[in-house]
């Protein structure tokens, strides 16, 4: 049947170690969508979205990270969402003793998103 996909963790496409590929695996074309298994001490490269003019969103599935918006520290915990605009320098880092896993969604500032009137 086509139209949907449903894919469970063990079938996610997986790459280098702890990014777990939710937009590939899925097929998804109109927004990116990947989660990370943040093992301690490890992080995600700082960077920011300029280039590709994208709106992040990040999601604390399980875990403690730490958020670094322009070099200044944002701990979340278990179900905390940050917003980032393309311009800010961001990383996500994990400085417990648990596995963090963080889910990331992004689409262009310029997707043409529409909201539905009551949302």
């Amino acid at each position: 049947m086509s139209g949907f996909a449903i894919v469970h963790d063990e079938g996610l496409e997986r790459a280098y170690g702890k990014w777990v590929l939710v937009r590939r695996s899925l097929g998804l074309q109109a927004f990116g969508m990947n989660m990370v298994d943040l093992q301690p001490g490890d992080s995600i490269p700082e960077h920011d979205e300029l280039g590709r003019s994208q709106e992040e969103v990040f999601y604390v599935v399980s875990g403690a990270p730490t958020l670094v918006v322009d070099g200044v520290d944002h701990p979340l915990r278990e179900g905390s969402f940050a917003r980032l605009d393309p311009e800010r320098t961001r990383t996500v880092r994990n400085d417990g003793d648990v596995v963090a896993r963080v889910l990331i969604a992004s689409a262009p500032t310029t997707s043409g998103y529409v909201p539905m009137d009551w949302a």
